[in-house]
């Protein structure tokens, strides 16, 4: 590998990048990782991170008010955006630097620089050429807006993170991840919300009880769900944005948030001259050890679609070292019973099958379901619901989903992956003593089928 600059050259400093150019430096590679953004990626800066961080702001005014019934007296709370957003910037930045002493701490260089493919083996990065035996492109992805009249007044989710003035009224559009986590969060702020959405119900592939259920929570909380709607055209009108809807309706709002899905970063990648092959929707084809049509150079992350989550990239990124510069290690990504959560108001978290594609692999299944109001709210008056399910493959009894709706989620069905990942059978869950008074218990509870 003497005769190549670097053993490593990743094109990206988001996640999966980061994570593999650490790894394979430790094991003794000459490694090299150019990121022309932000270091972090995605989900330190204009993701994850940032977006958890106002999830939380947006709890508060509820948690004041719930407050009440247990005998404090908070006065009308005030919220600033301004703060909030200055205090969410600092801590980007404390990641920022974190991310950048991990990569020179472990002996990686770092070009700050825009980079893109030469050939197999060369890379031009800002106004110099450099060489490496492998790379790993990992450039992440970025929102896409289709195209319609007034498209150009609308902003994605990277825009918002950095707003200057603070909206009365917004219209979100989408029903994944993003639009339902930031429809939440404004509402929670104080922002009259709407959310629009082509399909009959968000969230589509989670399961469909914990669907029904977020949407009369989050519409009890005050969000206005449009669904099997679409926006037709946006016009300036004053200070308000005027959106026209195919429904024949027409709402003015303040900001339109567009959350259609994110496209690979892969514009002056140099793909095509080097003969990289991609999908339709422009993800780069890897085989299932990441590597790419040319054999030399890997892909991780966003950029290769499929489950476009950070501990995904994380792994991915893992895998690509371990099996470049320490083989002797395993470098499987495993993608079965994989958790995940979307921090709407309240929360959702999943691991495993939902109840219909559980159905459809095993056919017979047993289903347990817990929905009630959780102690804290016999006394706060909140009326939000809890609702906990298990899915069961009645053959084998091992529980083959796990599902949540309610708070801390996401939190709760991070334990029970490990041991939907071990195989654990619904008697192992009823033989499991449970932590009492949580909401967490009602799954080691349920003793009889609701289906």
């Amino acid at each position: 590998m003497a005769e190549y600059d670097f053993d490593l050259f990743v094109i990206g400093a988001g996640s999966g990048g980061v994570r593999a150019s650490r790894m394979a430096a430790q094991f003794g590679a000459r490694v090299a990782v150019a990121e022309d953004r932000y270091l972090g990626g995605t989900c330190v800066n204009v993701g994850c991170v940032p977006k958890k961080l106002l999830a939380y702001a947006a709890q508060f005014d509820e948690l004041f008010r719930d407050s009440r019934g247990f005998g404090w007296d908070t006065g009308a709370p005030v919220f600033d955006w301004e703060t909030l957003i200055r205090n969410k910037d600092r801590e980007i930045a404390r990641l920022n630097e974190i991310y950048r002493n991990l990569l020179i701490n472990a002996d990686v260089t770092l070009f700050e620089a825009r980079a893109s493919l030469v050939d197999a083996h060369t890379v031009q990065v800002g106004d110099q050429q450099v060489t490496a035996e492998y790379i790993l492109l990992a450039p992440g992805g970025w929102p896409w807006v289709p195209e319609f009249p007034g498209s150009d007044l609308v902003i994605t989710s990277n825009e918002l993170f950095h707003l200057e003035e603070f909206p009365h009224r917004a219209l979100i559009v989408g029903g994944g991840y993003i639009a339902v986590e930031f429809a939440s969060i404004l509402n929670g702020l104080g922002v009259e919300t709407q959310l629009v959405y082509r399909r009959d119900l968000f969230l589509r592939g989670f399961d469909a009880e914990l669907r029904q259920q977020l949407a009369e929570e989050m519409q009890r909380k005050g969000v206005k769900l449009r669904f099997a709607t679409e926006v037709e055209r946006i016009e300036r009108r004053g200070e308000a944005l005027a959106v026209q809807l195919n429904d024949g309706s027409e709402t003015e709002v303040d900001l339109v948030l567009y959350a259609t899905g994110r496209r690979p970063s892969t514009d002056r990648l140099g793909l095509e001259q080097v003969g990289i092959r991609t999908g339709e929707q422009g993800h780069i084809e890897v085989n299932a050890q990441f590597q790419t049509s040319v054999p030399n150079i890997y892909a991780v992350g966003d950029v290769i679609g499929g489950m476009e989550l950070t501990p995904v990239a994380l792994a991915q990124g893992m895998a690509v070292a371990r099996r470049l510069f320490k083989p002797e290690l395993d470098a499987s990504v495993n993608l079965e019973n994989v958790p995940t959560a979307i921090f709407s108001q309240p929360n959702m978290a999943t691991v495993g099958l939902s109840e219909e594609a559980a159905r459809e692999r095993y056919g017979e299944i047993r289903v347990y379901t817990a929905k009630f109001t959780q102690l804290k709210h016999t006394l706060s008056g909140n009326p939000e619901k809890t609702l906990m399910k298990l899915v069961v493959d009645a053959a084998s009894d091992r529980v083959v989903g796990a599902h949540m709706l309610g708070p801390d989620a996401g939190e709760i069905i991070q334990g029970l992956a490990i041991a939907i990942k071990a195989g654990a059978t619904k008697a192992q869950f009823d033989a499991t003593i449970g932590i009492h008074p949580t909401a967490a218990e009602e799954f080691v509870t349920m003793r009889v089928p609701a289906r």
